[in-house]
């Protein structure tokens, strides 16, 4: 590498990062090195996580190693510890604490799980972020069967299948899905525990699930689950939680041995800063994409605020608005290196997709909606297409065939070493 050479910095490893990442390594000149800091080595198709809780899938299904998608670019694994815009430094540490001047810095950072906006939120429930969070729910749906099948108490036994999920957006929505699916499946392996104790509730603060998609595709949603004996609250929220109990606002207690979060982000402290333009944690971006006031910075995806041109709000912190962030931010970068226009942000989303479990989904593209069945292939196909390279896609599609025909795996997966209790 030249004494010369120029560096971009792109933080965070997400759909945000991973796309401007392979972008630029077409369009950006020779002299410049890209450098992607993430906690991690892979990327997380997060709306996969519940079919990991559902056993539908294998937990490496839902991630790729970006080093298999990307050529170019400097990749390091290090946690971001923060930023000095004025001296043009990024700190960080992995083994030992480090630095990385730059040129130009991009932040696409995404948010985390906020597990402290609810008394005992932190303490009593379990959070949907990651694959490790996925497996821990699955670990603990799984315990709750072996323990009920063994009680001697009836209404002990109620207690430790009844599921307790906050929010019926997208997450809450397919988790409770694929929980149902699981239960309904791997009920008949536990001879004291009956499919009718096997209770789920689902819990959301608006007058209907899914509000990102269209009334009547949120309506679709709310008939099948009900169908299917979920309970469902609308119009509640939590109060606060405590070990197995649930208290609304309203005063009702619901009470269940696990308690599954869908709900509430926080920023990463080094983006919240006070030599950013912020608003709620996340930074305010100009049209292109720059933030103002700190030259040649960038930010994009969930860590940030990005007004679309097309209705003049801000974008919706979906995978899709990312990667097509991403997309604009790779021209507007080269485009600025060359000291020409840049372009506003403008996207008309294609539509959004939901599972429901017991192979249906819900679907909303280029204003057509799709449910059932039909909706279901949908919402796989578009998925399949999203996980990079052939191998991957190949024994995505061959797991999903598998898991329609047979039962699902109910064994619980221990990650202790040994010698411990």
């Amino acid at each position: 590498m030249s004494s010369e050479q120029k560096k971009i910095v792109i933080v965070g490893g997400g759909f945000a990062g991973l796309t401007l990442a392979k972008k630029l390594e077409k369009t950006m000149p020779n002299d410049w090195d890209i450098y992607l800091l993430s906690k991690t080595n892979f990327i997380t198709y997060n709306p996969l996580l519940p079919e990991v809780i559902g056993a539908s899938i294998l937990p490496g299904h839902v991630q790729a190693p970006v080093r298999l998608v990307l050529k170019r670019t400097r990749i390091r694994m290090v946690t971001v510890d923060r930023i000095d815009y004025k001296n043009r430094e990024v700190f960080y540490h992995n083994d030992r604490a480090a630095s990385l001047v730059f040129d130009q810095l991009v932040l696409a950072a995404g948010v985390q799980a906020n597990t402290n906006m609810l008394p005992g939120l932190h303490e009593h429930t379990l959070p949907l972020k990651t694959v490790g969070d996925a497996l821990r729910i699955r670990n603990q749906i799984i315990e709750r069967l072996e323990q009920a099948t063994i009680h001697p108490d009836p209404k002990r036994r109620v207690e430790l299948t009844t599921f307790v999920v906050l929010g019926g957006g997208f997450s809450g929505v397919e988790t409770a899905g694929e929980l149902e699916d699981f239960l309904r499946s791997a009920q008949r392996f536990y001879k004291n525990v009956e499919l009718e104790n096997c209770k789920i509730v689902l819990i959301h603060s608006t007058d209907r699930l899914l509000p990102e998609l269209s009334p009547k595709l949120s309506d679709v949603t709310l008939k099948n689950f009900k169908k299917r004996g979920i309970d469902v609250r609308l119009k509640e929220r939590a109060a606060k939680i405590e070990e197995e109990k649930v208290t609304l606002k309203s005063g009702e207690v619901i009470t269940g041995a696990t308690i599954i979060c869908t709900i509430g982000t926080v920023p990463h402290a080094f983006v919240d800063n006070q030599e950013l333009p912020t608003e709620r944690g996340k930074v305010i971006a100009q049209k292109d994409m720059s933030v103002e006031g700190v030259d040649g910075v960038w930010a994009i995806g969930d860590c940030a605020l990005v007004p679309n041109a097309l209705d003049g709000k801000y974008s919706p912190p979906t995978a899709q608005f990312a990667d097509r962030q991403a997309k604009v931010l790779a021209g507007n970068i080269v485009a600025a290196l060359h000291q020409k226009p840049t372009k506003a942000f403008s996207y008309k989303p294609q539509g959004m997709l939901a599972s429901i479990g017991h192979n249906k989904a819900v679907a909303e593209i280029y204003g057509m909606h799709f449910s059932g069945i039909i909706g279901f292939m949908l919402w796989r196909g578009v998925y399949l297409l999203k996980v990079p390279t052939l191998a991957r896609k190949v024994r995505l599609f061959l797991e999903w065939n598998w898991a329609m025909f047979f039962p699902p795996d109910i064994a619980h997966l221990g990650f202790k070493r040994s010698g411990e209790e």
